[in-house]
């Protein structure tokens, strides 16, 4: 027994307009579509949970952070910056500008009203412009982080934090101590 053949086509290039006199192919039933979108959903999400899985594998497995050491977003940072002695870096000033900043943990080595000078672990050196709050329940041998704003070879402390730096969750010039400048006011 054999089946009838459709009479062939000559081949036609895809996007061609049909044939002359060839019936028009019918469109998708509502339920074709669904299927397909049902599909690329699951390519998609199938795709994404295996780079989840992948790069949450190498971070729990490596220790492997972001740019400066971040790892877990703000607040959870680990090594890195956390562990920053001093450093420079550049930040938006608010105005459409920017401004450098420094950040420094070290040992008060001289102090006033207006100034205080800090030496890091590795014998980096600098004096800071301070207020006189800044200054309140200081002592020359405390250690302190500094986040300054630098002008030139002045600089000016925004905030200056007894203790080191980097503890579970802290960035540099966090916990207790004079809050930046301008900063909102932290509740809870």
């Amino acid at each position: 027994m054999t089946t009838p053949q459709a009479p062939s086509t000559p081949d036609q290039t895809w996007g061609a307009a049909p044939a002359p006199g060839a019936p028009p192919r019918p469109a998708w039933s509502p339920g074709k579509k669904i299927a397909a979108g049902a599909v690329a959903v699951a390519i998609v999400a199938g795709g994404g949970a295996a780079i989840w899985a992948a790069s949450s594998s190498s971070a729990a497995t490596d220790s492997v952070t972001g740019p400066g050491g971040m790892q877990g977003g703000p607040g959870g940072m680990t090594g890195g910056l956390a562990s920053a002695l001093h450093g420079e870096y550049v930040a938006s000033d608010g105005n459409g500008g920017y401004v450098t900043k420094i950040t420094q943990t070290g040992e008060v080595t001289a102090l006033s009203a207006t100034s205080l000078t800090a030496k890091s672990e590795d014998g980096f050196s600098k004096t800071y412009t301070i207020t006189s709050d800044q200054a309140t329940g200081l002592a020359t041998g405390d250690t302190v982080t500094v986040v300054a704003t630098e002008s030139g070879s002045s600089a000016t402390a925004t905030s200056v934090t007894e203790g080191e730096a980097g503890g579970p969750g802290q960035m540099p010039g966090g916990g207790q101590g004079s809050p930046p400048s301008g900063a909102p006011a932290q509740t809870g």
